[in-house]
């Protein structure tokens, strides 16, 4: 049986974010990956040892495990907030991953903060897997 706890869904919907991206994205998949990798570096998400292939980007977005380095992702939601299409996920497993690097990429000091600074567009599809993303991180937080 399949866990369904919160970092189980969000490892493996870190897959579906690369997807997306890539479906989105207007270039080759090795532009793609150069694209996600130098803004990684750029908006400090962070530090590739090297800039991926587009071969390495597809094999990362069939990654249901979630193995691929956590910067893709993280900068896969930092360009797919800023889109025009205004994207959402399209899985629970997604809006999971996606609330996850929402957490990550910047410093907020309450959910509610996390959920006002979000795009009016991913208020709602966000909504329960913020929160979840949420008491995740305060969880570690404890430890």
């Amino acid at each position: 049986m399949p866990q369904d706890d919160f970092y189980t869904k969000m490892r493996a919907g870190l897959s579906a974010l690369l997807r997306q991206w890539r479906s989105l994205g207007q270039a080759n998949t090795d532009q793609l990956a150069l694209i996600l990798a130098e803004t990684a570096r750029v908006a400090k998400l962070g530090t590739p040892d090297a800039t991926p292939s587009g071969a390495t980007l597809e094999q990362w977005s069939q990654d249901e495990l979630g193995e691929m380095p956590l910067w893709a992702p993280r900068t896969a939601v930092f360009l797919l907030n800023q889109m025009p299409a205004r994207p959402t996920p399209d899985s629970d497993a997604e809006a999971c991953a996606w609330a996850y690097c929402w957490l990550r990429n910047r410093s907020f000091d309450s959910l509610q903060a996390a959920q006002e600074a979000l795009p009016a567009h991913l208020k709602a599809p966000l909504k329960d897997a913020l929160e979840a993303a949420w008491r995740d991180q305060q969880g570690l937080r404890l430890v």
